[in-house]
């Protein structure tokens, strides 16, 4: 075997998407590009604020713009902007030593599970839940362990409760949520919170609640509440991937509560395995999201994306939950498998990932993050689709 034994159940795991990848290559060849509808992929297409491009220019312009090595962390000047960004929202107390600049969010959840957890050790996450998850428990060599949530996608609280053993170290949670746009409440959340202090208690071990949130910004007028509030032993993660459309650029950070038990030892930690990661966040990327602190995308782009798309798969007959937040759609499929709807669609030159990627069968993610004419010329093809199974 050419590659290692460890690394097979991976590569055909990342096979689904591969493929589907290399079947839009195709059909776009085959078709051109205007009649192929690539609803596979959240990569944020709404133009990046005017204000980005002025603070590139700036500091591109700039004698004191740098380019070198920093503390592993990321630059002292743009961690207390984070720092002081987020205090000013969530009145939290936190000190730039808490912050962590990394490469995206995904930067982010690999340094913080590789320094919380030992080999073995287990993560529980709601499903559906995103399917890079699988990929960085792996990178950790630790277990990542799913627990149902309710038809709504909302969180079962007994579920979790039950599913908490001595091994559970990490609770990780996405809201907004890839791929179901779901957003949870505050009661929910609350609820959680409780149950982890009182699991952590038990096992005689502290739980840790990581919430990863790249889709916080983006949402359709819900409140998406502030986990700091919610348990104390919390670690926030996000990018600015998607509420400044900077997904290639790879910059983000990850947020320590003040109060999490042993939070300094996590800080230096995450910071360390951060240079082992890929020595740092960014350069200049650092510098330029230092000076944005609370732009986003409009977002009222997204929302009338979202409300078109709704409506007419809602006239084509299926069926789903209209999403609170981030740009996915996680329809019901009209038959039980959904890997062979999916392939059903893509005879319609529709793209879409089976909801099984992601832990939700008999479901299919399709993402809005795509120009109205994609959405708009593809309705008819879903509605033939649906039609020739029913």
């Amino acid at each position: 075997m050419p590659i290692a034994d460890k690394m097979v159940k991976m590569v055909e795991a990342a096979s689904m998407i591969r493929r589907m990848f290399e079947e839009g290559i195709k059909m776009r060849e085959k078709y051109g590009p205007d009649n192929v509808f690539d609803f596979s992929l959240g990569n944020p297409d709404v133009p990046p604020p005017a204000a980005v491009k002025n603070a590139l220019i700036e500091l591109i312009n700039s004698k004191t713009t740098s380019h070198g090595y920093m503390p592993n962390s990321g630059y002292p000047h743009v961690r207390q902007a984070v720092a002081d960004y987020l205090n000013k929202e969530y009145n939290v107390g936190l000190t730039s030593d808490l912050i962590v600049m990394t490469a995206g969010a995904a930067g982010a959840l690999n340094d913080t599970l590789r320094a919380l957890l030992n080999p073995g050790d287990d993560i529980l996450t709601p499903a559906p839940y995103f399917v890079g998850y699988n990929q960085y428990a792996f990178v950790a060599g630790v277990n990542l362990k799913t627990v149902e949530s309710f038809p709504d996608f909302h969180l079962d609280l007994d579920a979790i409760e039950k599913a908490i053993t001595k091994n559970t170290r990490v609770m990780l949670i996405n809201s907004p949520n890839n791929p179901t746009g779901a957003v949870y409440t505050r009661e929910e959340l609350m609820g959680l919170g409780k149950i982890l202090e009182a699991a952590s208690q038990k096992f005689g071990k502290r739980i840790y609640l990581i919430s990863d949130e790249p889709y916080r910004k983006i949402v359709y007028g819900v409140e998406v509440p502030c986990m700091f509030d919610v348990y104390p032993h919390t670690i926030v993660l996000t990018s600015y991937s998607k509420e400044l459309s900077l997904a290639g650029e790879r910059i983000g950070y990850l947020a320590i509560h003040p109060k999490a038990e042993d939070a300094a030892i996590i800080a230096s930690a995450t910071g360390v395995t951060n240079t082992m990661m890929y020595v740092n966040a960014p350069a200049l990327f650092q510098q330029v999201v230092g000076q944005l602190q609370g732009v986003t995308v409009d977002i009222g782009i997204y929302k009338k994306r979202r409300d078109m798309f709704c409506k007419g798969l809602h006239g084509a007959g299926y069926e789903f939950d209209v999403p609170d937040g981030a740009f996915y759609l996680f329809p019901k499929s009209p038959i039980a498998n959904d890997v062979k709807f999916v392939k059903i669609l893509s005879e319609q030159n529709i793209l879409a990932v089976p909801g099984t990627a992601f832990g939700g069968p008999g479901h299919f993610r399709l993402s809005y993050a795509v120009p109205d004419k994609t959405i708009q010329g593809s309705l008819e093809r879903f509605k033939k689709a649906f039609d020739s199974v029913k």
